[in-house]
């Protein structure tokens, strides 16, 4: 199973003891350093910080780049739609073809794969060090002040930890459909597009069919220990800053400040 978003990998690195709010937030900051990131110099940053934090994870590496696999179409679809479409000084033209590779096609190409990783891997670390009982806690913690305009941190704190929760139960679940189809000799990767569709359907029909089973079964668990949603309840353990969150929040500002100065500048 490639899918590794929503898998938590039980640990005892820094990483895995920081905040769960921290680790949130140095997320989302993660996510616009990525997405405002233009050139080498802020890539190259990005990508030190990037490999950092996969050190000071201690979440084997293989696990990081298995991740890579399910979005492996959406970014050579993405990069070679930048290597074609992009103006600049032509550095070869296909023959027979007549189509052109520019040299800031070639950046632009470059820099939406590393791009896309780099959100990948953000997002896989945060997950991988964080567990779901932890990730709902920091999620409601940090929506809690909306709660004062009518916001329900509690409840939508649980449905995207649920969700992400269940990506790769569901992933696994599409894998084991798909073998068993396969072995009753559905052909998934031969015909026109739309026979492939069509092909799609005793999967996913099942699929669905065995989420709605596991909502209604959780749904079942969930009032039979008595869950009545936020209002009251406490958490086993109570969160709170220690050092080592102070000194990640301000190593993650220090770049973000870092690549804006490197985009005003360059």
């Amino acid at each position: 199973m490639d899918i590794t978003i929503g898998q938590f990998y039980p640990g005892n690195s820094v990483i895995h003891k920081m905040d769960p709010r921290t680790k949130l937030l140095s997320v989302i900051i993660y996510m616009v350093i990525v997405f405002i990131a233009k050139d080498v110099p802020s890539f190259l940053l990005a990508g030190i910080f990037t490999f950092s934090v996969i050190i000071l994870s201690r979440v084997p590496f293989k696990y990081y780049f298995k991740g890579l696999k399910p979005i492996l179409i959406i970014m050579i679809f993405t990069s070679l739609l930048n290597l074609f479409l992009s103006g600049g000084e032509v550095i070869y033209t296909i023959p027979y073809l007549g189509w052109t590779i520019t040299d800031e096609g070639l950046k632009l190409s470059l820099f939406m794969v590393l791009r896309l990783s780099f959100l990948l891997i953000g997002t896989s670390a945060l997950t991988f060090t964080t567990s779901p009982v932890t990730l709902t806690d920091g999620i409601e913690a940090l929506l809690r002040p909306f709660s004062k305009i009518g916001v329900p941190s509690h409840e939508i704190a649980m449905m995207m930890t649920i969700a992400l929760r269940f990506i790769p139960t569901f992933a696994e679940e599409a894998d084991k459909i798909k073998k068993a189809q396969g072995a009753r000799g559905a052909d998934f990767s031969s015909g026109s597009l739309m026979s492939r569709a069509k092909a799609m359907i005793p999967i996913l029909v099942p699929l669905f069919v065995g989420a709605f089973r596991r909502a209604d079964e959780l749904a079942t668990a969930m009032e039979a220990r008595c869950y009545r949603g936020g209002s009251g309840r406490t958490s086993l353990k109570k969160l709170s800053f220690a050092l080592r969150d102070y000194l990640a929040f301000a190593v993650v500002l220090l770049i973000l400040a870092a690549i804006i100065l490197l985009k005003i500048y360059l």
